[in-house]
């Protein structure tokens, strides 16, 4: 990494803390785009690990009903471990162009259902069916690209959750995916322990970020910064998918 890959990955950093503290959209998603442009996929997934996991510990901590959510959820987030280490296997032996390829379409569709965020309700039926293949192609997903948020996403959306139960529900997956991402790619030889110290030195900004963003969130049109952000994160997307 030169000077200018350091500084387009530290400034994404930042700006990932920005929006995760502005409106409280995934950490990972917004990060990667930058981090991905600066220093390849497989690089950015080392680095944004514990970022990841230092943004939503204090939310998962902070939005309570912890143990009632980790018993409900618990298929979803056992499932998330061995596609998990599906996904680390497929980007260890992939071609980058291809999951960074995936990574795009994955972040357009991100940008597009939280814009619209349609209204879809899952059937009561159907909900504990659907957490082991949910939490299996999510875990892979995340392995495969980094980005955690499908099916994540949609699938507690559709469960019709109360507000904390649902930051809740998603932060303990997104935590548990980071802590499980880190040690699968320490196990698979892709995180070295120079990675390892860069992943952690890139708490510094993330936190910064995070701080800043709490504030703007207190002085700004929430609703209106998250349209600019979901915009810019499509293009972003796009980016990437076009120039594969």
């Amino acid at each position: 990494m030169d000077f200018s890959d350091i500084a387009v990955a530290v400034a994404g950093l930042f700006l990932a803390g920005i929006v995760k503290g502005a409106t409280g959209l995934g950490y990972s998603s917004c990060a990667l785009p930058f981090l991905t442009a600066a220093v390849g996929l497989r690089h950015a997934i080392v680095l944004v690990v514990f970022p990841a996991m230092s943004a939503n510990i204090a939310v998962m901590w902070s939005a309570g009903h912890f143990r009632e959510t980790l018993q409900r959820f618990a298929p979803f987030y056992i499932a998330t471990i061995p596609g998990l280490c599906l996904g680390i296997f497929g980007l260890s032996g992939a071609d980058q162009k291809y999951t960074e390829l995936v990574l795009g379409v994955l972040i357009v569709t991100y940008s597009i259902y939280s814009g619209f965020r349609p209204d879809l309700t899952l059937p009561v039926r159907y909900q504990t069916v659907l957490q082991l293949p949910a939490g299996l192609l999510n875990g892979f997903f995340t392995g495969l690209t980094g980005s955690q948020v499908f099916p994540l996403l949609p699938y507690m959306i559709s469960l019709k959750l109360d507000p904390d139960r649902f930051v809740q529900a998603v932060n303990i997956s997104v935590t548990i995916s980071a802590g499980m991402m880190a040690i699968a790619l320490l196990v698979s030889g892709m995180m070295t322990l120079p990675g390892l110290a860069m992943s952690s030195l890139s708490i510094i900004p993330a936190m910064i970020g995070i701080t800043l963003g709490t504030r703007i969130r207190r002085r700004l049109p929430t609703a209106h910064f998250r349209i600019i952000v979901l915009i810019i994160l499509g293009i972003l997307g796009l980016a990437l998918i076009i120039r594969h």
